[in-house]
């Protein structure tokens, strides 16, 4: 058969905080009732997403995932983050509910994919539709740092571990920080910021932006760095609004 579709039904603990989250983001109310169960379905263009409420639910502790393909994931990306900015003021980087950028995974053939953590803790993962012959694995990055953060990225983006993903990147830039090449120590800086503001340490994730601000850098390190510092730069949003 063809034309199937697939919806898939995630928990929360409110669904008027579902839906007042993915207003943000651009969906619309097809379906709600609190009655005999709390319900709500949401659609944007062609995704759909349903959600069940559920009492004393923790999204801390919640397991409920998805996948999403879709075209473009920088298009859709922005348009999130466009909405994010204009009902918070910033791009939620921390906390639930946050969104993550847009970036390549060596597990998943290096599709640049981003994930939505929803405020019932679901994760939404967006990836562009695969391309014929790609393969599951990426390529391995030159360089010992570089290859650290793909590895910090699989567990802090694609398993959520980002305390265990923070340990290996603190690892190995205190091992590679004189030798690896200015690049790849700014890239792994910020993600590790990243991680750490995740984690609850605004202090720190500070403190690594700075040293970030404090690189010298020539205009083809800040080409090649162009969605690095835009990141740096989302990061210092949260820090700034005191809401990290």
């Amino acid at each position: 058969m063809a034309d199937e579709m697939t919806v898939p039904l995630l928990p929360c603990g409110s669904i008027d905080e579902i839906a007042k989250f993915y207003g943000v983001l651009g969906f619309e109310q097809t379906h709600y009732q609190v009655r005999p169960n709390p319900y709500i379905a949401l659609q944007r263009e062609d995704l759909q997403l349903h959600f069940f409420g559920l009492p004393d639910f923790d999204p801390e502790q919640s397991y409920g995932t998805c996948l999403v393909f879709v075209p473009d994931t920088g298009d859709l990306y922005q348009s999130f983050a466009e909405g994010m900015r204009a009902a918070y003021g910033k791009v939620l980087a921390s906390g639930i509910p946050r969104m993550t950028r847009p970036r390549k995974r060596k597990n998943t053939g290096d599709l640049a994919g981003f994930s939505v953590v929803d405020p019932g803790g679901n994760w939404i993962r967006i990836f562009p539709f695969p391309k014929e012959g790609n393969s599951s694995v990426g390529e391995t990055a030159e360089g010992k740092l570089a290859r650290a953060l793909q590895n910090a990225i699989v567990l802090g983006d694609a398993k959520g571990d980002h305390r265990q993903a923070a340990r290996i990147l603190d690892g190995a830039i205190a091992r590679e920080q004189d030798s690896a090449p200015v690049v790849d120590l700014v890239e792994a800086l910020v993600y590790l910021a990243e991680l750490v503001l995740r984690a609850g340490d605004a202090e720190r994730a500070g403190a690594l932006l700075t040293r970030v601000r404090e690189t010298a850098l020539d205009d083809s390190d800040r080409e090649k760095l162009a969605d690095a510092l835009a990141n740096a730069q989302v990061l210092e949003d949260t820090l700034g609004s005191g809401q990290a």
